[in-house]
């Protein structure tokens, strides 16, 4: 199964240049988990809940008064719309990241969570089994 199966494809963002306060009222406003941090329409951060309510936890400041720059993940993990959910499931694990940004080439395209690997698992699991029994035909083949 690739990304683009199941990446959403209507990313909630906000500019690099913005405030928390402006990246919280799209968390609320468009009941998500993250935003994704753009400069020059191409993804340059992350800010998800968590790190809206620390970092307003943390300073003691207004949340107007906090950049998003100073609170989103940087460098941000993307991957392409033709990868495999195998593999950006492995990404997502081996860099400790549960939203992935989808690029082509420059453009932000989609996100991957991973709440849309856990909800599409089963769709997954069947593309496995689907897999290894085409790979099992064609080895049966050449023993022939």
């Amino acid at each position: 199964m690739l990304v683009a199966e199941l990446m959403t494809a209507d990313v909630v963002t906000v500019d690099h240049e913005a405030t928390l306060d402006d990246a919280v009222e799209r968390l609320v406003g468009n009941g998500v988990g993250s935003v994704v941090v753009v400069k020059s329409g191409y993804p340059s951060g992350i800010i998800t809940e968590s790190d809206a309510l620390e970092a307003a936890l943390r300073s003691g400041r207004a949340l107007s008064a906090i950049p998003v720059d100073e609170v989103s993940h940087s460098p941000i993990v993307t991957t392409s719309p033709d990868a495999t959910v195998q593999g950006v499931a492995r990404q997502m694990a081996d860099e400790d990241v549960k939203k992935v940004p989808v690029v082509d080439d420059l453009d932000l395209v989609g996100i991957v969570t991973h709440s849309d690997i856990v909800w599409h698992l089963s769709d997954i699991e069947d593309e496995a089994t689907r897999l290894d029994q085409v790979r099992d035909r064609w080895e049966s083949r050449k023993g022939l």
